[in-house]
């Protein structure tokens, strides 16, 4: 009976984690400036990027870039959400990494 508590409660940990880590690691400050637009990390050279900047430009998904190898305030923000790879979106609020489609357009209210 332990083990199958033990495995629910890790199963209810596991889908609800992005809630849970929001709790724990709160976004930084200057992600409340952006509450209500998207903030793409990228670079010039990265497909994915191009990607995430067409989808967004034909759904009508106003958004600000930061070029993290040109910019230093992009850099620092890209690292303190815990950038790995490009693109990182903060879409009011949530942190996606990776090109997500879906999650790119859900999170901007456009599904």
């Amino acid at each position: 009976m332990k083990k199958l508590i033990l495995i629910v409660v890790a199963l209810f940990v596991f889908q609800k984690w992005d809630s849970i880590n929001a709790v724990i690691n709160p976004l930084p400050d200057y992600a409340a400036d952006h509450n209500d637009r998207v903030i793409l990390y990228g670079t010039s050279w990265c497909g994915y990027c191009a990607k995430a900047r067409k989808l967004m430009d034909e759904n009508n998904i106003e958004y600000h870039e930061y070029d993290i190898e040109k910019s230093n305030k992009g850099k620092l923000q890209y690292d303190s959400l815990g950038g790995r790879g490009v693109p990182v979106l903060l879409i009011n609020g949530e942190i996606v990494k990776g090109y997500n489609p879906q999650k790119i357009l859900k999170l901007s209210g456009r599904t």
